[in-house]
């Protein structure tokens, strides 16, 4: 048989784990493919790019898609396990389990309307509208919905390192975007927590100009408020210099419109996982695709006088 639709392996992916082990996603691929009485031929496929089988990728985006409703997890690196919600939709076994289904679930529209290239009040997840797009339109909608999963998964991974770790993360991410010098270089104050400071960035080369960071390590679904800005606030009073607070959770409106009052730059996690992408920190470039066009100058020297 033809290897499925990446859809068509959400509810064989779902049942295979649904007694509530830890899997090893490629302990799960294998078995997908005997219940699903693959060939040799059929898992040998690999994608235009050469670069992994047609199979493991979309197993792969089942398994993303699973987990951005919530149906999934992975407790550790290339593994997953069924949530509670999960053992839910097994239970109530329905007859598909597409993007469509998904959609009850609030995470997976955040996570499809993400990719939205409108970034209006259009809601709709992009996965469900109609390919009425032109070639190009869907190239870029297909370039925004897989930058949207990867900086999902990888505020996941940052997540699971220690609040210091996190600290010396964020620094080594600032000077990876051009600020501290090589004389000096960028670094996180000793401890986590000093004096509200967690880090000392240089702006310019001399060290004329300083920036006071705090990086928190909260979890996604928090609010910062307004009163932890203040705080911060606080902190760098009178060391004339600018001040930056990053984290992986969310900030209130009052906290944003507090913060830009006090000239206060925030990064909440979606954009330091976005940042981390723009300047290829922690992540790798898995294919280059090249768009061409005709050259109108270079025939021109061709055409008949």
């Amino acid at each position: 048989m033809a290897v499925p639709k990446y859809d068509e392996l959400m509810k064989p992916l779902l049942a295979a784990v649904k007694d509530g082990e830890v899997y090893k996603i490629k302990d799960v691929t294998a078995v997908l493919a005997q219940q699903l009485n693959l060939s040799a031929e059929d898992l040998a496929e690999m994608l235009p790019s050469g670069r992994q089988t047609v199979f493991k990728n979309r197993v792969g985006w089942a398994k993303t898609y699973l987990k951005k409703a919530g149906l999934l997890d992975s407790p550790a690196r290339a593994t997953i396990v069924i949530t509670e919600a999960g053992k839910k939709v097994v239970e109530e076994n329905p007859e598909k389990i597409d993007s469509k289904y998904l959609e009850q679930f609030p995470s997976f529209v955040d996570f499809a309307s993400a990719s939205d290239p409108t970034n209006g009040d259009d809601t709709v997840p992009v996965i469900s509208k109609q390919t009425d797009l032109t070639p190009d339109d869907q190239l870029e909608d297909a370039y925004k919905q897989i930058n949207a999963s990867l900086a999902s998964d990888l505020l996941s991974e940052v997540l699971k390192i220690s609040p210091y770790t996190f600290e010396k993360l964020v620094v080594d991410l600032l000077s990876k975007m051009g600020y501290g010098t090589v004389a000096y270089g960028s670094h996180a104050t000793v401890a986590s927590g000093d004096d509200g400071i967690d880090g000392v960035i240089m702006e310019d080369k001399l060290g004329f100009s300083l920036i006071y960071m705090q990086a928190k390590e909260w979890a996604p679904d928090r609010v910062v408020g307004q009163p932890d800005i203040q705080s911060f606030v606080g902190a760098i009073a009178g060391k004339h210099g600018d001040g930056l607070f990053v984290t992986t959770a969310k900030f209130s409106q009052k906290a944003k419109d507090y913060a830009n009052t006090h000239h206060i730059i925030l990064i909440d996690g979606e954009r330091l996982a976005n940042l981390m992408i723009e300047y290829n920190f922690c992540v790798s470039t898995r294919k280059t695709f090249e768009i061409k066009a005709i050259d109108t100058d270079a025939l021109a020297e061709y055409q008949d006088e």
